[in-house]
């Protein structure tokens, strides 16, 4: 027998994010996150499989690799999923091309804003989703032809940027209405879906939720880091000094985190003496990182490596199908409704 409450509550948020399903193809305007060795076959096939909208992290991935990183996928699912490429890859162009020979409906162009050319060429076959971090941007990207947006608050997990989704929700939603925009970056529950939809969002983008899905290859003391880690130890990097700038990474603290700040130092202290130059000095720093991203989540390397994590970490509470997952956001996003309307 039907609840008429809840019927009523679900076809309200039938249609808070009737645009985003449509945009996407998907059950859910739940686009999954494309995090480096996480999101790959499994847990992308996994998450369009369960009505939500997996993408493939290519990440440094070369042509060839991206090829049967996208036939593997196909081969586990039906459904839609996207690409997302790193427009700063050496190779862009090339791996448009692979997206173009395989018929990918939506390609994600990240780390940076992509150029009008590459928007060109990946719109010619596919949808074409970029990342917003500020309103003049957003709007440079839609006349540069983007077909969606997503905006990603600092409260992210990665590479972040430094505004919180909390203020940036509120200088671009109001102001974009022509194409959808997909919300990113501490999205743990299905309350704050609901509470971003409300406010003009086409559907929601989560990572961190989605790391301890029993369908993700990540190692099971990374998974473990999560269902220990609160929101308050999921911290950013530090940067030293001006001269050497650090892109911002969310992770969680670990004995990894206070060597970088202790590289760096060292590093500062060789460039102060003349013992490097500022070039060399920079490559050394950024060079830390290299590969510990892989070691954390292949190797389980949860000292040493990087255990990148938005703030919505605290909110893991244990290992899931992806299926429960969407469908316990799905749920808490109903009940809310439910609660706001009696």
């Amino acid at each position: 027998m039907s609840d008429p409450k809840f019927d009523a509550a679900h076809a309200r948020l039938e249609k808070l994010w009737a645009a985003g399903k449509e945009f996407l193809g998907t059950d859910y305007a739940i686009m999954a996150g494309a995090m480096s060795w996480v999101s790959e076959r499994h847990l992308v096939s996994a998450v369009s499989n369960a009505g939500g909208f997996g993408v493939i992290a290519c990440g440094s991935m070369t042509p060839d690799l991206l090829s049967a990183e996208i036939a593997a996928t196909k081969e586990m699912t039906k459904k839609p999923f996207g690409v997302n490429l790193i427009t700063m890859h050496p190779q862009l162009d090339d791996l448009i091309e692979v997206c173009r020979e395989h018929n990918v409906g939506h390609v994600v162009l990240a780390g940076g804003l992509p150029s009008s050319a590459s928007i060109k060429q990946a719109k010619e076959f596919a949808k074409v989703v970029c990342f917003a971090p500020a309103l003049v941007l957003a709007k440079k990207l839609i006349r540069s032809g983007a077909d969606a947006l997503v905006i990603e608050g600092s409260e992210a997990g990665g590479h972040i940027g430094p505004v919180s989704l909390t203020v940036l929700v509120q200088e671009i939603l109001p102001e974009i209405s022509d194409i959808p925009v997909f919300c990113a970056g501490g999205i743990g529950r299905g309350e704050a879906i609901t509470g971003l939809l409300e406010q003009g969002a086409a559907g929601v983008q989560i990572g961190t939720r989605l790391v301890c899905a029993e369908e993700c290859i990540a190692h099971p003391d990374f998974k473990k880091a999560f269902i220990r880690a609160s929101a308050r130890d999921a911290v950013t990097t530090v940067q030293l000094d001006d001269r050497f700038p650090v892109i911002p990474v969310r992770a969680l603290a670990n004995k990894g985190t206070d060597e970088f700040r202790e590289t760096q130092r060292k590093v500062i202290e060789k460039f102060r003496s003349g013992e490097l130059d500022q070039g060399a000095a920079q490559l050394e720093i950024e060079h830390f990182w290299a590969g510990a991203l892989r070691r954390a989540v292949i190797d389980g390397d949860v000292e040493s490596g990087s255990v990148m994590a938005g703030q919505s970490v605290g909110m893991v509470k244990k290992e899931q199908p992806v299926t429960e997952i969407l469908q316990e956001l799905v749920e808490q996003a109903v009940q809310s409704l439910i609660k706001r309307d009696s």
